[in-house]
């Protein structure tokens, strides 16, 4: 963060190097120790009347001391209650004290007084469990089959039993080849009389699929092959690439779908897995391996690449470190042992590096002969069997894996140090500890690129064929510019070029896979789309023949993006037509009202240039994740300001409810250089339903103001709410109290009152259920959400209702840029 609140210690920001791994440059600053996760309530508050933070301060110190006493206690011994007591805490911070479903079999238990959770195996540990790492783990792990697997390793590794301690080294070099590749762009350009040709392994996840069909169509040939992994949880995308991929006889997609997580064992074995279905496809004659996700996009030509790899056919191209070799080992965590499980990483102590080899590592992309790949997977020698065991248990095993494997083997003297990309590496935004909550360790991930990067892909120092990371939701006009510099500018009147349109919920995924929250808005909206018809959409005579009444969940729901902007959600839905009496299919547009306003008159201060409220906000990116803001009374909003250069300056801001109840009340410090400030305000739960005021002032002088809306919920459980639980989330927290402190005095000062007779609406409201709660949403969702348009999937009783394939917006209007046709003559889509 740029600005730093006042209560707070100033944070160092640094500049850094464009290094190609995934951990922090400075990690000896960064605490990697206590990894149960906190909630903000527990982090850095202002002083807003909390007064038990410093009881709270203690009580974690406390714990920890007892942490330091855990080493000499077993986990399940008889003199275990620090051990325990610990694990307890983790526990309750990761919601990992939640009933284990009840098995046929007794498992064995230990408890230790009424209120510790129970750690529950199947068979007890054949070790005494005394690490604090691995204490820690088992307390927040959340299944039972996960503790046990922390187990079972932790006590193999301390009999010596898991690691292994002497590798052969087979290379015959002394120290690293250093074998510099040159390239002339110009040289490239006439094909060689035997081009390589590439297996590209497509690791894919989210729900970015136009996204990643453009880039696909950008490095389509159809004399090279494409293997797609869709990770395991990412269904939509799955459904997508099956159908695509069903077109070309040169695309297969993995029959086995992997979980992968960042920083996972899972992704190692995700490329291992690859490299042998590859090796065992006889019909598939690849020289290379290259690995890419949805987020790159090359920067040249296939037919460059196939002319330079050509001419470096023997080689292997992977990007080290370049560091000192002690230093990568312990900032990677090499000297950890680590096991994956229950989508997450978990640290269970420190291990050797095994003697007789080098370790090395970098990126984990990377472009592989077909040699060394046949050697890493069919190989049974010292060297690959026990790497392969090694980095089991590796954090960030694909950063270093095929390095170490690479650099020791007979294939020594084929090491490129360049993988041939760039990466736009920002570490003062993109190193901030964002994986904490699934892996023990301090991460880093890569910037989005953006137009002004555009100059870095035209750099020529080094043969470089794709760049990372590229996200159309963030910014899709840097992708259009290397696709048309790539392969020429589209026709003019092409549309849907500045469009973007990224799927969020799809009927398949079921209604399971949204909160109640997004479906209380998303069939929030379906209503103001059928209002919108029946208002607007006239006909000249007699009987309107454009009224609906809503039928069922929504079909699907997409963001739509135009020129980089967040346009609102599109949602398929279907409504019957009151006229016919005739189920129909349509698709509305609804786009958010602006609610940032600038004081008026306004103040003398120029600083500030937008506010917004949000959650999910992304601190790498500088943007909300949750597009659209959609918040409901449980939810915890994070207040984000932008700010122009100027001189250091402090700013107040308070948060209003709707009734005009003062939440908060925090001053901020803004830097002279600050461009973002953020932060979330401890706010007792449930927020009372309603569109609050956040108001920005300086010297008490109104600044700007920016609202939002709380919606109250109609589902709960995605069941219709009913009276009870109605009652507990909208009515506000207990005792009217968002804080131990009333900030009740400002009222009068700030010019807000407090009218009773809004009061009692409120509390009226919270008592509603039925259509009666579906209007009081609906007037409040109109309130900052409007209607744009609506149109027709298929045939519609509505005369005057537009086809959605003719409109330019819809999701079912024309996108020839990521749409995937024949293959062309030149053997190319794009």
């Amino acid at each position: 963060m740029d600005g730093y609140f006042s209560h707070r210690p100033k944070e160092k920001t640094r500049t850094d190097s464009n290094n190609e791994n995934s951990v922090p440059k400075d990690f000896e600053n960064v605490d990697n120790s206590n990894f149960a996760p906190r909630t903000q309530r527990q982090k850095h508050q202002p002083d807003l009347g909390k007064k038990s933070l410093s009881k709270q301060k203690e009580h974690l110190k406390k714990k920890l001391e007892q942490e330091e006493k855990v080493k000499e206690n077993s986990l399940l011994g008889k003199s275990s209650n620090e051990a325990m007591q610990y694990s307890n805490q983790a526990a309750q911070n990761s919601s990992a004290a939640k009933a284990s479903p009840k098995s046929s079999k007794q498992p064995h238990t230990r408890k230790n007084g009424a209120s510790s959770p129970e750690l529950k195996y199947d068979q007890l540990p054949r070790c005494d469990i005394s690490g604090k790492e691995a204490i820690s783990a088992l307390s927040r792990s959340k299944s039972k089959q996960c503790r046990q697997e922390i187990a079972e390793i932790y006590c193999q590794h301390k009999v010596g039993k898991l690691m292994p301690e002497k590798v052969t080294r087979f290379c015959p070099l002394e120290g690293k080849a250093n074998n510099n590749v040159r390239w002339d762009e110009d040289s490239v350009e006439y094909m060689p009389a035997n081009p390589v040709r590439i297996a590209f392994v497509l690791v894919v996840h989210g729900r970015a699929s136009r996204q990643l069909q453009r880039m696909f169509k950008a490095i389509y040939h159809k004399d090279h092959f494409y293997y797609i992994h869709v990770d395991k949880r990412s269904n939509y995308l799955h459904r997508q690439v099956l159908q695509f991929a069903g077109q070309y006889q040169n695309v297969r997609v993995t029959s086995w779908r992997m979980a992968t997580i960042w920083g996972g064992a899972s992704l190692l074995s995700t490329y291992l897995q690859s490299m042998r279905d590859l090796m065992e496809m006889t019909d598939w004659p690849w020289d290379f391996f290259i690995n890419l996700s949805a987020a790159d996009y090359p920067i040249r030509t296939n037919d460059q690449l196939v002319a330079f790899l050509s001419r470096y056919r023997d080689m292997n191209f992977l990007k080290s470190h370049g560091r000192d070799n002690a230093r990568f080992i312990r900032k990677q965590g090499l000297d950890r042992l680590f096991l994956e499980c229950d989508t997450h990483m978990w640290r269970l102590g420190d291990r050797k590096i095994p003697e007789g080899i080098t370790v090395d590592g970098g990126s984990d992309w990377f472009l592989l002969n077909r040699k060394f790949v046949e050697y890493v997977t069919f190989s049974n020698d010292d060297l690959v069997t026990k790497m392969k065991q090694f980095y089991s248990y590796t954090l960030l095993p694909a950063e270093s894996f095929f390095h170490t494997v690479l650099e020791n083997s007979p294939h020594c003297d084929t090491m490129v140090d360049n993988n041939l990309r760039i990466t736009n590496w920002n570490r003062k935004l993109g190193c901030k500890c964002q994986y904490k909550h699934i892996v023990d360790w301090c991460g880093c991930s890569p910037n989005d690129f953006k137009p002004a990067d555009f100059h870095r892909f035209q750099q020529t120092a080094r043969p470089t064929f794709f760049a990372r990371k590229f996200e159309a939701a963030v910014n899709q006009e840097i992708i259009g510019q290397l696709d048309y510099y790539l392969y020429g500018n589209y026709p003019s009147g092409t549309p849907g070029l500045r469009s973007y349109w990224e799927n969020v919920y799809d009927e398949p995924d079921g209604i399971h896979s949204i909160s109640d929250v997004v479906l209380t808005m998303y069939h929030s909206f379906t209503r103001l789309g059928l209002r919108r018809a029946e208002t607007s959409l006239h006909t000249n005579g007699g009987e309107n023949s454009c009224r609906y009444y809503p039928m069922g969940h929504p079909v699907s729901v997409h963001l739509y993006f135009l020129a980089d902007r967040f346009q609102g959600f599109l949602i398929k839905h279907h409504a019957t037509n009151l006229a016919v009496s005739k189920l129909e299919t349509l698709e509305t547009w609804v786009m958010p009202k602006k609610v940032f306003k600038i004081a008026n008159p306004p103040s003398d201060f120029g600083r500030l240039q937008f506010s917004e409220i949000g959650t999910d906000w992304d601190a790498k990116e500088r943007i909300f994740r949750n597009f659209g803001g959609l918040l409901g009374p449980m939810d915890e909003p994070v207040g984000m300001q932008k700010w122009g250069k100027g001189p250091n300056v402090t700013v107040t801001v308070i948060w209003v409810d709707p009734v005009n109840v003062i939440a908060a009340t925090y001053d901020i410090l803004i830097e002279s250089s600050a461009e973002f400030t953020h932060y979330k305000p401890p706010l007792n739960l449930p927020l009372r339903p309603g569109v609050w005021t956040v108001k920005i002032l300086h010297h008490w002088v109104p600044v700007a103001e920016t609202k939002f809306l709380v919606t109250p919920l109609t589902f709960s459980n995605k069941q219709p709410i009913k009276p009870d639980e109605s009652l507990k989330l909208h009515n506000g927290p207990p005792h009217n109290a968002y804080m131990e402190q009333s900030f009740q005095g400002l009222n009068p000062v700030l010019n807000i009152p407090i009218n009773l007779a809004h009061v009692e609406q409120a509390r009226r409201n919270a008592a509603a259920t039925g259509p009666k709660l579906e209007s009081w949403v609906d007037s409040l969702v109109g309130g900052v959400w409007s209607a744009v348009d609506i149109c027709a999937i298929g045939p519609t009783a509505c005369p005057v209702m537009q086809t959605c394939s003719q409109t330019s917006w819809s999701t079912l209007s024309p996108d020839p840029k990521s749409e995937l046709g024949a293959v062309k003559p030149d053997g190319r889509l794009r």
